[in-house]
């Protein structure tokens, strides 16, 4: 029978594969969660459904002269919207975690330093990719059709999950710097809210007063969702997906170290 003295002492560093062993199981855990709260599947099922039907059906006609014809424009913007928003269930989830002290017992464990923020947000990427999964499936059910083949769609899709995931650190820095998960979606909303809507992901950019179309322009929600578009129905994709991922590169040198020490602070 073993005793306490068998166990021998904890190692010291963590190896990179058993880092990456132990970011798949934190997040497997965060998506375990959702059997237990099937009320989270309303956050990436039904809500970004919601959003589709209100913006084609309600505004559709006033916008662009049909239904389907703003369809064909909004699809992108609504899932590039979705997506953002999802990246704050990935700050409040932290900071949820951080205030019941999950993350101060993982500091007891021989456990990567960045393996509980990776697993989060990794676990959310895999949230957002059903989201936009079904997301296209409805809109295809709806009359959307895409102009440029699968291997296009799937292109779209892997460009939005990669800036939301680079978008994601600047949400969880703030995540946690405030006090609380109440907090945290109270200024993830300030700060999403007039991103996403003085984009150009609802409205041509041009539509909008000459003092707001500069900025719009060069709105990184604006170059995402004309990007996707671009890949999903046609229009430019080169210029502004290169300027996406460049913007999605400064998000992750900046906000990221800012991130994980502000995570280290707080879980000490």
């Amino acid at each position: 029978m073993s005793t306490l003295t068998d166990v021998g002492p904890l190692p010291a560093r963590v190896g990179p594969l058993r880092a990456i062993e132990q970011t798949c199981s934190l997040a497997w855990r965060t998506l375990v969660q959702i059997k237990h709260n099937p009320f989270e599947l309303m956050d990436f099922s039904v809500q970004p459904m919601m959003f589709l039907l209100l913006f084609v059906y309600v505004f559709g006609g006033a916008i662009s002269g049909s239904p389907h014809g703003y369809l064909q424009y909004v699809l992108a913007g609504i899932i590039v919207q979705n997506s953002l928003f999802t990246t704050l269930n990935t700050a409040t989830g932290l900071s949820t975690d951080l205030d019941k002290g999950f993350s101060s017992r993982l500091r007891a464990l021989p456990i990567a330093k960045f393996a509980p923020l990776a697993g989060r947000i990794l676990a959310d990427v895999a949230k957002q990719a059903w989201a936009i999964a079904l997301l296209y499936a409805v809109g295809t059910i709806m009359g959307f059709r895409a102009g440029n083949g699968p291997l296009a769609v799937l292109a779209a899709a892997c460009l939005v999950l990669v800036c939301t995931l680079a978008f994601a650190w600047a949400l969880v820095w703030i995540g946690m710097l405030v006090a609380n998960p109440e907090k945290v979606q109270i200024f993830g909303f300030v700060v999403l809210f007039p991103l996403t809507f003085t984009s150009g992901a609802f409205v041509p950019t041009a539509t909008m007063p000459g003092w707001l179309q500069a900025f719009s322009r060069a709105n990184p929600v604006t170059l995402l969702a004309e990007a996707a578009r671009g890949l999903l129905v046609s229009g430019p994709v080169a210029r502004p997906a290169v300027e996406s991922l460049l913007y999605a590169a400064g998000f992750v040198v900046v906000f990221a170290p800012l991130a994980v020490r502000a995570f280290r602070r707080r879980a000490v």
